[in-house]
């Protein structure tokens, strides 16, 4: 890629950006939210084409307009969100498009074995014939991952594919990218975590507001690796501040869902952190959406500010002061066609409609005063969140529920996908609930950011709670050997 140049409305996304890569190398792009790196693998992939520069292949220039394009060329790209038919199968996708045939019809029987051999190549234990819609997060991107490599490309694009992943489904990944690199695929990685750089990639380019600011070996020293990214040193990266404790502000006690999860019980006070942690199927996101009141549960209570809430009513558990910020941001915590008024504004648009008619100006104003106090970087607050970079959107997914002056926040994976400096900005911004006297309930499969971020951590097992570690307790060791405790008499979850 030479002299790469994209604009959007009001923001230049990319400008001047030379950009290579070599058979059998894994080339790191690095970069914060906004930075360009969505934009530049979006033109290798057929989804932008650049309004200046050219993209070269084996020293040719060629013009990709369409994914088509792009698999023409030995190009495949897993993009950061997935895209999957709900309502197929896992071999469907897979194949999408370029199924194997038979006499003219699909040759299903083939499909789902060469989806089964593409699937254990890189380790999941989903049957062929799932249903997509069915898949958590985690065994999605393996499936994506699969569907990549059903293209046999020369050329493999990452973005932030380990955002999901356990540490073992990760070392799986690192070995299949490890195999593609030995056989002479060239592959663009994307990540936020700065440790798979050094034990992955070859060479690092460096984006900054749109713009490609150097190349470094991989293994540059992180803090360098930082400040190039960001410009500036950072310091500290978990600023946890640890300000003295109030009253209960919420308490679940014996939340109990047949299949899914058993005798969940806890509390969390006002200016506390609690981290959930446990490894990806151990009930987490399951426990927190029941207490919220999107799922239901079979015995149980939840009580916020002691008030006991009842059973799966979501409208019940705002009027009470709980909150949630969602690990699927895009899919359930965004409307994302919407500006970023409108978003901010979803929580709290019942309180300000009188009579039928909502009080936009009320609603604009306050908006207004939420994203500056975060920060969000934005064009104006009539722009539409889907062209926000993923810190601004996590940031106005927060923004929401701080408008609606909830007591009581659940952060389930709240920095995923998100650069080192919109994380700080974040956990800041945490510092800053609880000193107020909020109360936070943080979910991460990022083992540093609960021991950084918690004053307290749970740990789940087999959809129950195996243990309870105070900050000073809370070892990397310490948690997983309680994440991979096995429950007597557990329900498989």
């Amino acid at each position: 890629m030479e002299g790469a140049r994209k604009a959007f409305p009001g923001v230049v996304a990319l400008d001047s950006v030379d950009f290579d890569l070599r058979a059998g190398e894994v080339h790191v792009l690095l970069g914060e939210n906004g930075a360009g790196k969505s934009t530049l693998i979006k033109m290798l992939s057929g989804v932008h084409t650049p309004d200046a520069g050219r993209i070269l292949v084996d020293g040719r220039e060629v013009h990709i307009r369409t994914a088509q394009d792009a698999e023409r060329f030995g190009i495949a790209t897993i993009h950061q969100e997935f895209n999957l038919v709900p309502d197929l199968s896992v071999a469907e996708n897979i194949f999408l498009g370029r199924q194997p045939r038979r006499c003219g019809m699909i040759d299903r029987k083939r499909m789902n074995a060469e989806a089964a051999e593409l699937l254990a190549r890189v380790g999941v234990d989903v049957p062929p014939q799932a249903r997509v819609r069915d898949l958590g997060i985690a065994r999605l991107q393996m499936v994506e991952i699969a569907k990549a490599l059903s293209l046999d490309a020369r050329v493999l694009i990452m973005d932030e594919p380990t955002a999901v992943l356990t540490t073992g489904e990760v070392e799986k990944l690192f070995g299949i990218v490890r195999r593609l690199r030995e056989d002479g695929v060239g592959i663009v990685f994307i990540t936020h975590h700065l440790e798979e750089i050094a034990a992955l990639g070859d060479r690092v380019t460096v984006l900054r507001d749109g713009r490609s600011v150097t190349q470094v070996p991989a293994d540059t020293d992180e803090d360098e690796l930082v400040r190039l990214m960001v410009g500036r040193s950072i310091e500290q990266q978990y600023p946890r501040e640890s300000p003295d404790t109030g009253p209960v502000l919420l308490k679940v006690s014996g939340l109990t869902r047949n299949g899914g999860f058993d005798d969940i019980s806890f509390e969390v006070r006002a200016g506390e952190v609690v981290g959930l942690a446990g490894l990806v199927g151990a009930g987490r996101t399951e426990v927190v959406r029941a207490l919220f009141g999107a799922d239901p549960y079979d015995a149980g209570s939840v009580e916020v500010l002691g008030r006991k809430l009842p059973r799966h009513d979501v409208i019940a558990a705002l009027e009470a002061g709980l909150g949630l910020v969602p690990e699927d941001r895009k899919g359930q915590g965004l409307v994302l066609d919407a500006s970023v008024q409108e978003n901010l504004g979803l929580v709290t648009l019942r309180k300000a409609t009188r009579g039928g008619f909502v009080d936009r100006a009320g609603q604009r104003t306050a908006a207004e005063r939420v994203a500056g106090q975060l920060g969000v970087r934005m064009a104006g607050i009539d722009q539409r969140i889907r062209t926000l970079s993923g810190g601004n959107q996590q940031k106005v997914v927060i923004g929401k529920w701080l408008l609606a002056e909830s007591k009581v926040l659940i952060l389930d994976e709240p920095t995923r996908g998100i650069d080192v400096g919109a994380k700080v900005e974040i956990y800041q911004l945490v510092n800053r609930l609880t000193e107020s006297g909020h109360a936070v309930l943080m979910i991460s499969s990022d083992l540093p950011e609960v021991l950084g971020m918690s004053d307290r951590v749970l740990v789940m097992s087999q959809g129950r709670i195996t243990g309870e570690l105070t900050r000073q307790e809370a070892t990397q060791d310490a948690v997983m050997a309680l994440a991979v405790k096995d429950v007597e008499g557990s329900r498989g979850h």
